[in-house]
């Protein structure tokens, strides 16, 4: 037996009581997989691969309802088809600046390509699922060197957590198991005598480790190496007590996104909408087992028959002959048990009722409504994502922003992203969130904006001065940024004035120009009159010349 590890020996006794503390945990996690999610219902139970897991499960009322809400989780967070994160700098002077944007929207490209190629939406779409049901998902982004990434939606039964002061997760314990030959391979000399006598008996053989992620605060800043990173990374052999390997991680490769959380629980499980109908899919399966009964014993009733005239055994088969004594008034007849089915249908609608409303069915689905028009239908989506409003804050606290700042640097330091220009270099970047679910949150801001627009419309008519208050620059970037208009689709302020610079010349080169037509019209228009007054002023001259002339008075012309 190898000599046990000190630091071994406190990492496991720490183990112990996250195990302890998880402990109550685990049957409610087990009714809930019982119920709603049976391929992962091993919490409490051993089950081999390939076993039946449905047994207590009547009616899939609550399966399907979970399914239904993790998959619009996906759909409205991180649907791949649709933007749903951007990158901006938190300085406001280079919102405008065409480089930096530039820069940004080809990160943010390069990031999205990384995504797709890695196996992100298979493994997130499992997480939503652990969420949904269980109130806790654990999901382990790691470096890959073909896909950038890769993702690993653990087992909640796998993982003990623990958080901070702040309430976030910052230490996961995962117990594991993995072919000895696998720990060869992977730890090489530094595995126990323990699995080196299981490599050499049965190399497929299975041996139970443990993984430990958790700030490290011994490091020393200075220095780069693995460990010596804020993060520590240690595998241990639980049976040896002894340290297998050790590195680090720059950033919590563990995401650890909980439904709702309690304020009065600091041991790191969150709650979850299966939880809180657990109580009604529980009756709701009792329910449809009694009423199954209750209709087989109406379709097929049991029967009553007199003990003294049949030949038995009594044959209900179709076409079946029963042979009875002859002149008896005897007969078989069913037993009614007075079953009443439709209540029993009833009582069973309510608690499907019950479900679909903590799983948010009834806000998913629009109503089959043929007389909505556009608009009530894009209400009623925005209606119906503002719902998950606080479930919204959660997610972007625990689940997106890690993720997103753990990819992030992932590809910086392996240079999978442009190199910035160099006037960028040391800004801070932040996230912005432009999935369907965040745009419906800010849609408020736009509908507030379109009724301003409606009612100052018609009293500008009144005075044109009232529009003077709003600043249609201003008001065009806020619209901009709440609806999460791509940045390639909008121009910088030096081609915006570049644009108003020519309009304006253009209009004054019109405006001129039609001064210029109607000055000529104007000309136009007077030369007739001119030529007019001309051939006036040379017939009363004539008039004037030849009455002279018949009283013999001289013209002064012809006198000079």
């Amino acid at each position: 037996m190898a000599q046990a590890d000190n630091q071994a020996v406190v990492l496991l006794r720490r183990l112990r009581d996250l195990e302890e503390q998880r402990s109550n945990w685990e049957t409610h996690w087990q009714e809930v997989a019982d119920y709603m999610r049976p391929r992962k219902a091993d919490i409490t139970k051993s089950r081999t691969p390939g076993q039946k897991r449905t047994e207590l499960i009547f009616d899939g009322t609550a399966i399907h309802a979970a399914e239904m809400l993790s998959a619009s989780l996906h759909g409205m967070l991180t649907n791949m088809s649709t933007p749903w994160f951007t990158l901006r700098y938190t300085e406001p002077s280079l919102e405008d600046d065409d480089i930096a944007k530039e820069w940004l929207e080809l990160a943010e490209q390069t990031m999205y390509q990384a995504f797709q190629r890695s196996n992100f939406q298979e493994q997130v779409h499992e997480m939503y699922d652990d969420l949904v049901c269980f109130g806790t998902a654990i999901m382990f982004v790691e470096k890959d060197e073909t896909t950038s990434y890769r993702f690993s939606t653990r087992h909640i039964a796998e993982c003990f957590v623990a958080e901070d002061a702040n309430g976030r997760v910052n230490t996961v314990y995962r117990k594991f198991k993995m072919s000895a030959r696998a720990a060869m391979n992977q730890f090489g000399d530094n595995v126990s005598d323990r699995i080196k006598n299981a490599d050499k008996k049965d190399p497929h053989g299975m041996v139970e480790l443990v993984h430990v992620v958790l700030p490290r605060d011994d490091r020393d800043i200075t220095k780069k190496t693995a460990q010596n990173k804020p993060w520590a990374s240690m595998y241990l052999d639980s049976e040896e007590k002894t340290i297998l390997g050790e590195s680090g991680y720059d950033e919590m490769p563990y995401v650890v996104p909980r439904w709702l959380k309690a304020s009065t629980e600091n041991n790191g499980f969150g709650h979850s909408p299966a939880m809180s109908c657990l109580a009604d899919t529980k009756m709701l399966n009792k329910m449809s087992e009694i009423t199954i009964r209750a209709a087989q014993k109406q379709i097929d009733p049991p029967l009553m028959v007199p003990d003294d005239s049949f030949m038995l055994p009594i044959r209900t088969v179709p076409g079946g002959l029963n042979f009875f004594r002859s002149g008896t008034r005897d007969r078989i007849e069913p037993l009614n048990i007075g079953a009443n089915q439709p209540l029993g249908l009833q009582m069973e609608e309510q608690r499907r009722q019950a479900i679909r409303s903590a799983f948010y069915v009834d806000q998913l689905i629009l109503a089959q409504n043929q007389t909505m028009t556009a608009t009530e239908v894009i209400q009623r989506t925005e209606e119906k994502m503002r719902l998950l409003g606080p479930v919204l804050g959660r997610l972007q606290a625990e689940f997106l922003q890690p993720l997103i700042e753990r990819c992030f640097n992932i590809l910086s330091r392996d240079k999978g992203l442009p190199p910035p220009p160099e006037f960028m270099a040391g800004l801070n970047i932040e996230i912005e969130y432009v999935s369907p679910i965040a745009k419906a949150q800010r849609s408020g801001d736009v509908q507030s904006i379109v009724r301003m627009l409606e009612m100052l419309g018609p009293l500008q008519g009144m005075g044109p001065e009232i529009i003077d208050w709003i600043d249609m620059d201003g008001l065009a970037k806020h619209a901009i940024k709440v609806l999460g208009i791509p940045a390639a689709v909008v121009r910088g302020r030096d081609e915006v004035e570049q644009i108003r610079m020519e309009r304006q010349q253009q209009q004054q080169m019109e405006q001129e120009k039609a001064e210029a037509v109607q000055m000529a019209e104007s000309a136009g228009k007077a030369a007739p009159a001119v030529t007019a007054l001309n051939e006036v002023d040379m017939q009363a001259q004539a008039m004037q010349e030849q009455a002279a002339a018949a009283e013999g008075v001289i013209p002064i012309e012809e006198v000079a």
